[in-house]
Order: C-alpha cells, then sequence, then structure tokens
C-alpha cells in the first residue's frame, strides 16, 4: 500500500481507538504554548548559572592553588604533569586540567566558573536531546535545555559549599567536572549508528576511561559501578538489536577504567601518597575504617535527601513523563520495568557513594561528611540528580496514564521548577559579598607582597583571607604553615609570617 493513502480503520478496532490518542497528542505537544511556557522555565536556572558565572570575576587564589601558580609558571604544564606522576599523586589527567587554567595564573581563575559552567550545561544538553532522540521520544522545544539547565543549577549551586563546588578550580577539576566528563563520553555511543560509528564510541569509552581514572578515583568508581550494573541489567532494558554494542561498550568503559588505574596505582606519586599518610591508607578495609566510612556516608545521604532544592529534578522530570510523545504521536506508557530500573538506579547510587566515602575517609576521616568536605560528593551526586530526573519522567508516564486532568500536575511542577531557584540564589547573593570583599583584600596583599619583594625583601607579612573553609596560611590558631612556603615561591620570598600576629 503507498504511503500516502490514508488508513481508516473499522470503528471499535485498537488502531482506530489509537488514532484519537495519537491526534490529540500531536495537538497538545504541538502548540507554541507549550513550548513557550516549557522554555520560560529554563530561564531561572540559567540566569542563576549566569549569575554565578558573572561573580567569578571576584575569584582568587587559595588552598593547593596557592602551590599550582607557581610551578606552572616556572615548569610549565608538562612540568606539573611531572610532578603529579612521580611526586604528588599520580593523576597526570588531574594536572592537565589544573594546568590548563593554572597556566593564565589568576585570569584562568576568574574565568574558570565561566567555562565550566558552559561545559557542564552544554554537555547535559547534548545528552538529553540524544538521549530522548535515540529513545524515540519527541517533546515541546525547550524541553531538553530545562532538563540540562535544572540538573546542572542543582548540581552546582543546592549543595552545601557553593564555593568548593563551582568556584574553586582545583576542587572542581577532581570532583565536579570529572562526571560531567563521563556524561560526555555517552555522546558517541548516542550517536553511532554506523559500524564506523560505533567503533568509534567503543575508543572513546576505553580513553575516557582512562582519563577520568587518573582524574578523580571516585569518579571513575562511580563509572565502573554503573557500567557493571548495565551490564548486568542489559538483558532485560535494551532491546535486542543494541544489546551486543551497549555490552561492548560497558566492556570497553571498564576496561579503560581499570586501565587508567594501574597506571595511577603503580606511578611513583602515589606510592609516595600512600607512604605520606602511612597506616591510614592501609586500614582503608579494615572493620573500624569501613563502620565510619558507613556512619558518615549515613549522614551525607541525610543532607543530601533532606535538601529540598532536589525536588526540581523530580519536577522537570515529571513534565518530561507528562509532554513527551512517541515520534508517531501516541502517548508512550510507563516501562513494565520501571520500577525495577528505579530500584536499580538507587541501589548504584548508594554502592557507589558508600565506596566513594570509603576511600576519601582514611584521608578525611569524620569531616568528610561535612559541608567544608562536600566537594567529595559530587563524583556520585550528579549520578543522583539525574536519577531523580528519571524516577520523575516515570511518575510523569504514571500520572498521565491514570490522570483524567495532567493540568494541576503541569502548575505544581512548573513552580517547583521556579521555586527551588530561590534559596540558591539567595545564598549566591550573600556569597558574590563575601567574594567580592575577599578579592578587594587579595589584590590589595598582592599588590603589597609583590611591590615588598621586587623592593628587596626576603620575608613578608601575610594575612589570612578566608572564604568558606579554605585554607589558608596561619590556619589552626596560626600553628599551620600550608601553603605558605607555595605562597612565597609565588611572589619570591623566602618565608611569609602571620600577619595578625603583628598588629
Amino acid at each position: 500500500m503507498p504511503d500516502d493513502v490514508p488508513v481508516t480503520a473499522a470503528p471499535g478496532s485498537p488502531r482506530s481507538e489509537e488514532a484519537p490518542d495519537r491526534a490529540a497528542g500531536r495537538q497538545r505537544s504541538d502548540r507554541p504554548w507549550t513550548a513557550l511556557w516549557v522554555t520560560a522555565l529554563a530561564v531561572p536556572p540559567l540566569a542563576l548559572l549566569a549569575a554565578a558565572s558573572w561573580l567569578g570575576r571576584w575569584v582568587r587564589p587559595g588552598a593547593d592553588d596557592w602551590c599550582f601558580l607557581p610551578a606552572v609558571r616556572d615548569d610549565g604544564v608538562t612540568g606539573l604533569v611531572g610532578t603529579f606522576y612521580f611526586d604528588d599523586n599520580g593523576r597526570v589527567a588531574n594536572a592537565l586540567l589544573v594546568g590548563a587554567y593554572a597556566k593564565f595564573q589568576v585570569a584562568g581563575h576568574q574565568w574558570f566558573p565561566l567555562v565550566s559552567g558552559v561545559l557542564v550545561v552544554a554537555v547535559l544538553w547534548t545528552v538529553a536531546v540524544l538521549a530522548l532522540r535515540r529513545a524515540g521520544l519527541r517533546t515541546p522545544r525547550g524541553l531538553p535545555l530545562l532538563l540540562a539547565a535544572m540538573t546542572t543549577a542543582l548540581f552546582l549551586f543546592a549543595t552545601p559549599n557553593t564555593y568548593k563546588t563551582f568556584y574553586w578550580p582545583a576542587a572542581s577539576v577532581s570532583h565536579t567536572l570529572p562526571p560531567v566528563l563521563a556524561c560526555a563520553a555517552l555522546i558517541p555511543l548516542l550517536l553511532a549508528r554506523s559500524r564506523r560509528g560505533r567503533i568509534l564510541a567503543l575508543v572513546v569509552a576505553v580513553c575516557a576511561g582512562a582519563f577520568l581514572a587518573t582524574l578523580s578515583e571516585e569518579t571513575a568508581i562511580v563509572v565502573v559501578t554503573v557500567l557493571s550494573a548495565t551490564l548486568l541489567l542489559s538483558g532485560r532494558v535494551v532491546p535486542a538489536p543494541e544489546r551486543g554494542f551497549v555490552r561492548r561498550w560497558c566492556a570497553a568503559g571498564i576496561a579503560g577504567t581499570v586501565a587508567g588505574a594501574v597506571v595511577l596505582m603503580t606511578s611513583p606519586g602515589s606510592l609516595h601518597r600512600r607512604e605520606r599518610y602511612g597506616a591510614e591508607t592501609t586500614s582503608l578495609l579494615s572493620s573500624d575504617s569501613l563502620a565510619a566510612s558507613l556512619r558518615a556516608f549515613a549522614e551525607i545521604t541525610v543532607t543530601v535527601v533532606t535538601t529540598w532544592q532536589y525536588t526540581g529534578a523530580v519536577a522537570a522530570g515529571v513534565l518530561l513523563g507528562l509532554l513527551c510523545r512517541r515520534a508517531d504521536g501516541t502517548t508512550p506508557r510507563p516501562p513494565a520495568h520501571g520500577p525495577r530500573l528505579a530500584t536499580a538506579g538507587g541501589l548504584v547510587l548508594l554502592v557507589a557513594g558508600y565506596l566513594c566515602t570509603v576511600i576519601a575517609y582514611p584521608v578525611f576521616g569524620d569531616r568528610v561528611s561535612e559541608a567544608s568536605a562536600n566537594r567529595l560528593w559530587n563524583d556520585y551526586l550528579l549520578l543522583y540528580v539525574i536519577l531523580l530526573v528519571g524516577a520523575g519522567a516515570l511518575l510523569g508516564l504514571a500520572v498521565r496514564r491514570y490522570a483524567r486532568r495532567t493540568a494541576p500536575a503541569k502548575a505544581v511542577c512548573a513552580a517547583l521548577c521556579v521555586l527551588v531557584c530561590v534559596g540558591p540564589a539567595v545564598a549566591l547573593s550573600d556569597l558574590g559579598t563575601a567574594m567580592r570583599d575577599r578579592a578587594e583584600k587579595w589584590d590589595a596583599q598582592d599588590l603589597r607582597l609583590r611591590e615588598g619583594a621586587a623592593a628587596g625583601e626576603r620575608v613578608l607579612p601575610y594575612e589570612r583571607l578566608v572564604i568558606s573553609q579554605m585554607l589558608e596560611p596561619f590556619s589552626q590558631g596560626g600553628r599551620r604553615y600550608w601553603p605558605g612556603g607555595c605562597v612565597a615561591d609565588l611572589y619570591g620570598l623566602d618565608r611569609v609570617t602571620d600577619g595578625a600576629r603583628g598588629r
């Protein structure tokens, strides 16, 4: 039968009952008004990201960055890579990204929030568009952008310490960007259609795994856990024609991550780091350490679960479930394996989060569950937000199927998408004020130290400029000097002294 000949179904047949649903779905989802208000909901989280990026001009170096600046200035990025591999920790990919911003000195710190923020939303937006297309779903224009913008805003700004998550480049490179780069590795997989495209996706999976393993041990654990779970569940959740390729892709990602981990663990820098912490690292799998890690992870879980702003991810997911449709215009039904998939996702998150806490606990101790160390949570926090979006989509499909009217659910979700941005906006405003005050004092002290060094001074006082619990020289009541030696190196001094004691 020619494609352009209309088909008339018999009254009462399944096809005739599906036709009105298809037509109604097309009419509702294709309305310009729907696309308009959905796109408008993406404005608050995007405005939050834009404002946060603008405040990046007040970022100034602190903690580890004091040490990276003189190292890159004197030895270049390759010198920093060598230092990381042979002396510090073995994280060569981490050194590359640190060197990329430290090469521009203070300006690199100021531009880092804008560049990283754009990268996060661009990756998540691309993945959302391609994932929906691969699933055979159509949505109103603006909905993938809403999903990406809401996920980005919650991931970056709903945390207890936004400065260490978003503004501190060293922490972002180690814990915020790695899970985003892991999501970016999905793009070749979602685009793969031909044999060449699939080969490229496999190569990217291997390379991305190796890169992530030498960038962040915690993210590598999350990646291996997720890929292993996907391998186990692929027989039920992946269509048969794609199952073999998806399994090969997961295996390639695991192999690359393991290879990178071997490079990391056998590096002289990693060996030195384990020697530096001594008994703390050897007790990693002791019963006391495992129990303490479990208690700490329980505290982290309570903090995250009780942060109500994450309901914005569920709301965005519900809108996806309420507004999506199949390519032929029909309404999708909740998948039969939806509850089991959601349960499996929750278990993967718990296992990955606990393992991340286990490897961090020997170094950070009980502080691993405090806001000062919340950057360590980001390796699995992005997975948490994405799972909330997915759970919301399943809920939206269920509401769409069983509720007579979906308008009230849409209104509630739209309101939530706006309200969850209010709290982070207020906190961001207060943080911006603190950052500006510190920047003004930092610039004045920077000028004083440079002028003193140019005049031949070898020892100068340094005043601590603390923000968001960042480490500064002369902490712990003036007893801890680190990173005072790095400050002195940056300015060409022999030593800096505690400016607070000289008053």
